[in-house]
């Protein structure tokens, strides 16, 4: 078993605020993070390889994998269809492996929705004005003035959603911006609920100092229970107790 679940790490922002910088980044630092690969009715472009850049599969296909449940999100755009295939996140999952997924705010809605919901980090990139996410845009090169106009109109929508994220990341500077992205990661990873070998582990604690000690009563400690009621073993009931009382993400184990 693994000694955690494997996230679902989601980044959004609109284009042109450094999503897909910060995710190519992001796997430079840790290459054990699996790229979602997106299932898409839209033919091939040159230099596109099946099953790596996307599953390309029929608009039947892909309805007939809708319709069965096999895919965590799933939207139509310009005529085509797109979403992310359920089967290789929970396989990733399970083996607590992390899966970034580069999508919108829409797809990102439908994943905090699913079943795995629990298991999702989501992480929203703002830029640092308007005119700064206007500039990048035209540095790119590849898009007429009528795109530039569109896209900058379309960001506005897609900003309207950044309440909905766990984490918001003010991309005014992409090194810093980066090792911001790298911290939620590493404290999410560590999180009480996403690692189910952690209540053996105590047990084991357990075992171990009633052993060392002859009895598990607290016969090191002052008086028939230790200092202020203590029996001296670690504390289970704790962890039992902040389970129970947990309203967000689940636990497991």
């Amino acid at each position: 078993m693994a000694d955690r679940r494997g996230l679902l790490l989601i980044i959004s922002s609109p284009s042109g605020a450094g999503k897909s910088t910060l995710s190519r980044r992001l796997r430079a630092w840790d290459p054990t993070i699996r790229f979602s690969v997106s299932a898409t009715t839209r033919p091939p472009r040159p230099g596109e390889v099946d099953g790596q850049d996307y599953l390309f599969v029929s608009r039947e296909s892909f309805e007939a994998m809708v319709a069965r449940g096999e895919m965590l999100e799933h939207a139509e755009v310009f005529g085509n269809l797109y979403g992310s295939p359920k089967a290789p996140v929970i396989a990733a999952m399970e083996q607590g492996i992390d899966t970034l997924f580069d999508i919108d705010w829409q797809g990102g809605q439908q994943i905090r929705n699913s079943e795995l919901g629990r298991d999702v980090v989501s992480v929203f990139v703002l830029p640092p004005s308007m005119a700064e996410l206007e500039r990048r845009l035209r540095a790119r090169g590849q898009d007429s003035d009528e795109v530039i106009r569109a896209r900058m109109e379309k960001s506005m929508a897609e900003i309207s959603h950044w309440a909905e994220y766990d984490y918001v990341l003010i991309n005014d500077d992409l090194e810093a911006t980066e090792t911001r992205l790298r911290a939620i990661v590493t404290a999410e990873r560590l999180r009480r609920e996403r690692r189910p070998g952690l209540s053996d582990f105590v047990r084991r604690l357990n075992a171990e100092f009633a052993a060392g000690t002859g009895r598990g009563d607290g016969a090191g400690a002052k008086g028939p229970n230790g200092p202020k009621g203590q029996t001296g073993k670690l504390d289970l009931a704790g962890d039992h107790a902040a389970r129970k009382g947990q309203t967000g993400k689940g636990e497991y184990g």
